[in-house]
């Protein structure tokens, strides 16, 4: 190939040869699936899924994980005891002037007392809106008998004349 071929040129016959690529393999798992009497899809789940060229994961044995536990298992205790020697010395340098905070019985006394009045008023307007329901429920059913109502009176005097 010549070298005053613009990048832009390469990139782009790189994208079409990728896309014919895709459409051989589409038809590939087609003829395949004809073959074998199943489904396109069965034939070629990566392609399907949308990710050409992924590989599907690889299943690894229960020993393998096991071995790979207790690894990890190791090299967690190991820095875990590095951590410990320097950590012991640390906490009570940052913790120094600080007491811990704690909560007052009237502090608790209160905030209780605020949830119970904030939950009385959620089942107040929830009261109120279902009670909106029914009222409107109530008048929609009124409308409809009289309607039914005054059809049959239109009707009853019809019926008397004939």
């Amino acid at each position: 190939m010549p070298n005053k071929i613009n990048p832009e040129v390469i990139t782009a016959a790189i994208e079409g040869f990728e896309a014919q690529k895709r459409r051989i393999d589409e038809q590939i798992g087609e003829l395949r699936a004809a073959l074998s009497g199943g489904g396109a899809s069965a034939a070629a789940p990566s392609q399907s899924a949308g990710q050409p060229g992924r590989q599907p994961r690889r299943k690894m044995s229960a020993s393998a994980r096991r071995r790979i536990a207790a690894a990890q298992r190791k090299r967690w205790a190991e820095a875990k005891k590095k951590s410990a020697g320097g950590a012991a010395t640390a906490k009570p340098a940052a913790r120094s002037g600080r007491a811990k905070r704690r909560l007052s019985a009237a502090g608790r006394r209160a905030i209780i007392e605020a949830n119970r009045k904030r939950w009385a008023q959620l089942r107040q307007a929830a009261a109120k809106k279902q009670a909106a329901r029914k009222g409107a429920a109530k008048k929609g059913a009124a409308r409809k008998a009289a309607a039914v109502r005054k059809a049959a009176a239109e009707k009853a005097p019809a019926a008397a004349t004939e």
